[in-house]
């Protein structure tokens, strides 16, 4: 399976980054903490090429030892785990569940840099997202450019024109979400063209295509508003660099066409599968465009920060968001983000993660419903905008998945087909 391949390449080349990355700011280190530093780092590394050999020669899995907030959950997660009564006792890298393993890997790749001062704040990621961002400035010139011509007149379209202008910048998310460093290993990943000038070509791609549904929801709920209420939509954050951008500028879409009148945006609160979106990665990023000497990129990232100044923006990490479980335990393992999340009126959940999350990564029929494996996971209506890296799909029509598997046979995995999948709920 793609699991198998992941864990025996994909993981082991990942950690040597890691390492390399490490090895790299050596230097760095001694001159901003001197001997302490590099003591840290050749710790961290002792620590980091013990996992890589964990992983490689299939050892159990083993309680985390740290005393950050989140070990208990992780450790009892993992009794969980070793109690499954089809599991083989005790858990190991290449005899569990892909999903766990995983995250595992990553929360214990945090774990070697956190247990370290003073380089525990040190993100081993932090280059490749912001390489992957300076790769990719045709396609934001190309976006931020599109959209501030299209803020010009967006008070003179009438609702189709909005409409078609939505499902553009929904597409430009969706597609977004191919530039994922955890799925090339950290390799290039970047979006180098305008991501306008495709979409056409794209359309047939879209596996399961619900944007009507989306923009039916949005359009009902600006009408029944009241006074007192506001139409919110939460968007769950995947990729830094220019999938974050093309989140960003369909968040501003939202606002400018008056379709929502926040936005709240949920991001990781700790490094995670090499390029997701943390608080520092927000930031820098729509600092970076504000200060680009670019008209239109400093335009939107000078508008941007006005928009988290006034409260329409939100960012928000949360603990959950880096747990090994999958979104159905949330009102449990996590009732406060759970009782947020029911404010919204729309979830966008980004990426592939999210979809294997609210699945629960599990071998589905494909024409089970995306309702039925969300597993009772319902807090307000959502969406999942993701493009296809793993063995997990549902919610297609009897005989589709065959239909392109006939002529793809890497479809799920590939990362060249998508979904905009909706659920309103109960």
């Amino acid at each position: 399976s793609f699991a198998y391949f992941t864990i025996k390449d994909r993981l082991p080349q990942i950690l040597t980054r890691v390492i390399d990355t490490l090895h790299r700011h050596k230097n760095e280190f001694f001159e901003e903490h001197g001997e302490k530093g590099v003591e840290a780092e050749k710790r961290a590394i002792s620590f980091l090429s013990k996992l890589r050999n964990e992983l490689q020669t299939d050892k159990p899995v083993t309680p985390l030892e740290d005393e950050l907030p989140d070990a208990a959950l992780w450790n009892q997660y993992l009794d969980y785990q070793r109690n499954l009564p089809n599991g083989s006792g005790e858990p190991s890298w290449f005899q569990s569940p892909w999903l766990y393993v995983e995250c595992y890997m990553y929360r214990r790749i945090h774990a070697a840099l956190a247990q370290n001062p003073p380089i525990d704040n040190f993100d081993v990621f932090k280059e490749g997202k912001a390489q992957n961002f300076f790769e990719s400035q045709e396609a934001v010139i190309a976006l931020c450019t599109y959209f501030q011509e299209l803020l010009k007149n967006i008070k003179d379209l009438d609702e189709k024109q909005l409409q078609e202008e939505f499902f553009k910048l929904l597409q430009v998310s969706l597609w977004g979400n191919k530039c994922d460093l955890s799925f090339s290993a950290g390799q290039d990943s970047s979006q180098k063209s305008s991501p306008l000038q495709s979409l056409e070509n794209m359309v047939p791609y879209i596996l399961v295509n619900d944007m009507e549904k989306v923009w039916s929801l949005l359009v009902n709920a600006k009408k029944n508003i009241t006074e007192r209420s506001n139409v919110r939509v939460d968007i769950i954050l995947d990729n830094a660099g220019f999938e974050l951008v093309s989140d960003l500028v369909l968040a501003d879409f939202l606002l400018s066409s008056k379709l929502a009148d926040e936005v709240y945006f949920h991001g990781k609160s700790i490094p995670w599968y090499v390029s997701d979106t943390t608080k520092h990665d927000f930031n820098w990023t729509i600092k970076q465009l504000g200060s680009a000497n670019h008209m239109w990129m400093s335009r939107c990232g000078i508008n941007w920060e006005g928009n988290l100044k006034k409260g329409v923006w939100v960012f928000c990490d949360h603990m959950f968001w880096t747990l090994p479980h999958d979104f159905s335990s949330m009102s449990e393992v996590a009732p406060d983000l759970y009782a947020e999340l029911q404010k919204s009126n729309l979830l966008l959940f980004k990426g592939d993660l999210n979809y294997r999350k609210l699945t629960g990564d599990r071998k589905w029929e494909y024409s089970v419903p995306f309702h039925q494996a969300l597993n009772k996971f319902h807090p307000a209506p959502l969406c999942s905008l993701r493009t296809l890296k793993s063995d997990t799909q549902v919610g297609l029509k009897p005989g589709q998945a065959e239909q392109v598997q006939a002529s793809e046979s890497e479809w799920m995995v590939n990362g060249k087909y998508g979904v905009v999948q909706f659920d309103a709920g109960l």
